[in-house]
C-alpha cells in the first residue's frame, strides 16, 4: 500500500518544514509515501470562504485516481489513540487498498464535494491546530503507527 498526504499550500515556517522533512525521510523505510502540495489559490481576497473551498476542492479531487481511498483530516472525524491508528492502517493494508490518500484542507476546511468523495474522516485532536502544524503532527503519528506495527521501540505504552 502507498500512502499519500495531500495538502493545500506550502509550509512556510522553517521549524515545521524541518520536522516534516525528518518524518518524510523516515516513513518510506516502511512503505511508499508521497507528500503532495497543491499550490495556494491566488487572489483569495476576491473569493468568499465557500468559493475558496470549492476551488481547493476541485484541485484535491483532481489528485484522486480510481480505487484510491480518501481520508480527510477533519476536526469532526474519528479520534484514535496512536495504537488504534496503527490498527486502522493495518486493516487498510490487509484490505488490499493500493493508495490511501490523507488530505489536509486549507484554512476553511473542505468543500461539500470533497466530503462526499471521502471514505472517512480522522481528527488528530479536539483542539484546533493550524493546517500547517497538522502536517507535522500527522506525519509524526503516521511514523509512530508504522513503528508500532513493526514492533519497534519508538512508541511507549
Amino acid at each position: 500500500m502507498k500512502i499519500k498526504l495531500v495538502v493545500i499550500g506550502k509550509t512556510d515556517k522553517k521549524y515545521l518544514q524541518e520536522g516534516l522533512e525528518l518524518f518524510q525521510n523516515r516513513i518510506p523505510h516502511y512503505l511508499p509515501f508521497e507528500y503532495q502540495i497543491i499550490p495556494d489559490i491566488k487572489n483569495t481576497k476576491s473569493l468568499s470562504e465557500e468559493q475558496q473551498k470549492e476551488k481547493e476542492g476541485e484541485l484535491i479531487l483532481a489528485q484522486l485516481k480510481a480505487g484510491d481511498e480518501l481520508i480527510l483530516l477533519d476536526e469532526r472525524g474519528n479520534e484514535f489513540r496512536s495504537v488504534d491508528f496503527a490498527g486502522f492502517l493495518e486493516k487498510k493494508m490487509l484490505g488490499g487498498i493500493k493508495n490511501l490518500i490523507f488530505c489536509i484542507g486549507g484554512p476553511y476546511g473542505f468543500s461539500a464535494k470533497v466530503y462526499q468523495a471521502a471514505n472517512g474522516k480522522i481528527s488528530l485532536s479536539r483542539m484546533t491546530f493550524s493546517h500547517q502544524m497538522v502536517r507535522l503532527i500527522f506525519c509524526e503519528q503516521l511514523y509512530r503507527a508504522l513503528t508500532i506495527l513493526k514492533g519497534e521501540p519508538y512508541h511507549h505504552e
